[in-house]
């Protein structure tokens, strides 16, 4: 990721981290709305089931393309933006967003300001969706979906797993490489040992026979808790389920601490099963005091993911 990072004080009391851009086309999706929406999108394409319907999109996405770089939509202010793929929120008082909003706006005049991993709409933006997430609270779930996950819970022990703290910040890029670089995309944040090992998170791992196979390193705020490290071996027999082994063991976590879960995207039908609830998750740009050719891609991208992709995502599950 290439990005300048800085912290913005609200009203004297809120921190929250800001990252700026200017371009940076090729960067993570964490800090460029490009390969957000363009580039990552076009490698989802697959989710598409019709043929047909994917070669239109296809289509679509590089008109959407050049309207992005025409508006340079990469020359942006990411706020609350911790470089991880799930942003949680500090509480915030009435009248916080809009004093960050001034604050910015005078300092990046030539900047859409953009707050990350936003649940609801902020009105006075354009609120561009970009994910549907799950949020789960594992402690009121139904007693079926609570069965689910619990009985996975006890797969650790059986199958001669043991939870540890993992030691070895070297291990778990590896892990989470293998999932989220190796399997999905690399597109996605891309973590350095030093950047792993600093992050003030709490890691839960499995080991088998001395060996961590699986590790979770996670974070809370306001009741809430999200695990953006998350990493297995891929490698390793599907059938073990170290996936639904991480997954049952935040679970248990939270359920502990009395916490929900943003259980960030993707396995939307796995997440369901154990009492997850769908949330679609958005960006919410300002761009009022840009001229109007910086604000139409933001405008377009609003409409359309709104109209066409947000339908999609809540029907298939993404």
């Amino acid at each position: 990721m290439r990005t300048d990072v800085r912290t913005l004080l609200v009203d004297g009391e809120t921190i929250l981290p800001v990252t700026v851009n200017d371009g940076e086309y090729g960067n993570a999706w964490v800090c460029s709305p490009y390969t957000h929406y363009v580039t990552y999108a076009g490698e989802e394409l697959y989710l598409v089931g019709s043929a047909v319907l994917r070669a239109l999109l296809r289509g679509a996405l590089g008109v959407l393309g050049w309207l992005c770089r025409f508006s340079r939509v990469n020359r942006v202010v990411l706020v609350n933006n911790w470089l991880l793929s799930t942003n949680l929120y500090p509480r915030m008082r009435e009248g916080q967003v809009e004093a960050a909003i001034e604050r910015l706006r005078q300092e990046f005049p030539d900047h859409a300001i953009v707050f990350c991993s936003v649940n609801e709409p902020i009105p006075g933006c354009v609120n561009v969706p970009g994910r549907q997430i799950y949020l789960i609270e594992p402690g009121k779930t139904a007693s079926r979906a609570r069965k689910r996950w619990r009985r996975e819970l006890r797969m650790i022990e059986r199958d001669g797993y043991e939870v540890v703290v993992p030691d070895d910040p070297k291990r778990v890029v590896e892990l989470y490489d293998k999932l989220y670089l190796d399997k999905y995309s690399r597109n996605n944040p891309q973590f350095s040992e030093r950047f792993v090992a600093e992050l003030p998170f709490t890691y839960r791992a499995l080991a088998k026979n001395g060996r961590v196979e699986a590790v979770l390193g996670y974070y809370e705020r306001d009741g809430v808790i999200t695990t953006p490290v998350f990493g297995y071996d891929t490698d390793r027999p599907r059938e073990e389920g170290l996936y639904r082994m991480l997954s049952a063991l935040l679970y248990e976590i939270a359920e502990e601490r009395g916490l929900k879960v943003n259980d960030s995207a993707g396995a939307g039908h796995f997440k369901r099963l154990r009492g997850a609830e769908p949330q679609i998750e958005y960006r919410a740009a300002y761009v009022e005091h840009l001229p109007w050719r910086r604000r139409v891609a933001w405008v377009v991208l609003e409409a359309v993911l709104g109209r066409f992709v947000v339908p999609m995502m809540r029907r298939e599950g993404w």
